[in-house]
């Protein structure tokens, strides 16, 4: 997969994310590995946000990130577990 030039822009965490950090039990150097073994990106519900789709401890995990053109920096908004319905 091609990935966008804001890809390898310098990541800003958001309060909302370092909030989530701590709830969902991750830190900053996860993120990163994350971040790094990201798999595919999508735009998000939100204008101007993307959905990057990763795993985490054998889990699929996504984080949305909201890139600064201006700054050129590439926001960390939220990361969470995804949770898979049973059918």
């Amino acid at each position: 997969m091609e990935w966008p030039d804001w890809w390898e822009w310098e990541l800003e965490l958001s309060p909302h994310l370092e909030k989530r950090m701590e709830e969902r039990d991750f830190t900053e150097i996860d993120l990163r590995e994350m971040l790094n073994r990201a798999h595919r990106y999508r735009p998000d519900v939100v204008e101007g946000r993307w959905v990057i789709e990763t795993r985490h401890h054998r889990r699929d995990w996504e984080v949305i990130v909201e890139p600064d053109s201006e700054e050129q920096l590439l926001v960390v908004i939220t990361a969470y577990p995804v949770l898979r319905s049973r059918r």
